[in-house]
């Protein structure tokens, strides 16, 4: 166990940083069966910045994740942030439930719950009940501080899964994130966010199919940025497609996959 000490003292181990124990050199070096340090009040040190970090290295790491007990209510709140965390658009309480497996009458509970703990403790998000559903959503106080990272992100290079996106949108709009997720194999939500924060694609519509899903097309900011007058100024798709591949039956059957 830790050793008591005096108030205003150094803890065990050296120096916190930022709330953490960060062991000193002479700390023995845990072996297999020891008890794991956080368990005796003690963490991992963090990564200090401008040091590169371990191949893979990720602060905190799983264990010590892994190691924080929760009760049921304790696992159904944890859950409901994690799905309010990815979601793009308000989420009703009943589909929120169904996600986290848990009765509506209680997540309807922990919404409440999150939404006020939020607001007390003046995190830099918000959760709000807004359009039928909930939704997590930067502080209207951190306006300034958001639009000046997004700003500045806006003069940064597109990643290359941004850039195969947004290549989607510009020749095959308009177009659904299904059908974009369909030809690249992978989820899309998050990159079709960043191309909207840089104002390179829009909503243009909806589909006349079931679910009247959300089409996306360019804005003039992507025509702006390839320095061209117009979509027809595009070079022709057929240039860059494999050896064999059909642009007639790509364009026919965009959802179909090899």
């Amino acid at each position: 166990m830790t050793a008591p000490r005096a108030p205003g003292s150094e803890p065990p181990g050296g120096p916190r940083v930022q709330g953490v124990t960060a062991p000193t050199g002479d700390a023995r070096p845990q072996v297999e069966g020891d008890v794991p340090s956080h368990v005796e009040g003690e963490h991992p040190t963090p990564p200090v910045a401008g040091e590169p970090a371990g191949a893979g290295a990720i602060w905190p790491g799983d264990d010590l994740l892994d190691a924080v007990e929760l009760g049921e209510r304790g696992l159904a709140r944890r859950d409901l942030e994690a799905v309010l965390l990815v979601v793009d658009e308000p989420v009703p309480a009943v589909d929120l439930a169904a996600a986290v497996g848990q009765p509506r009458a209680l997540v309807e509970e922990l919404l409440v719950e999150l939404a006020g703990e939020y607001a007390r403790d003046g995190r830099g998000f918000v959760l709000r009940a807004v359009a039928g559903g909930w939704r997590l959503s930067t502080h209207p106080g951190a306006h300034d501080a958001v639009e000046a990272y997004v700003r500045a992100g806006q003069h940064s290079r597109l990643t290359r899964a941004a850039l195969e996106t947004v290549a989607v949108v510009a020749y095959r709009q308009p177009v659904t994130r299904l059908q974009v997720a369909a030809v690249r194999g992978v989820n899309v939500d998050g990159v079709f966010r960043t191309l909207m924060s840089r104002g390179l694609i829009r909503e243009v519509g909806r589909d006349e199919g079931p679910g009247q899903a959300t089409l996306y097309g360019t804005t003039p900011a992507f025509l702006e940025q390839l320095g061209l007058d117009s979509l027809d100024q595009l070079p022709p798709l057929k240039d860059y497609l494999p050896e064999g591949i059909d642009l007639a039956d790509l364009q026919e059957h965009p959802l179909e996959q090899p």
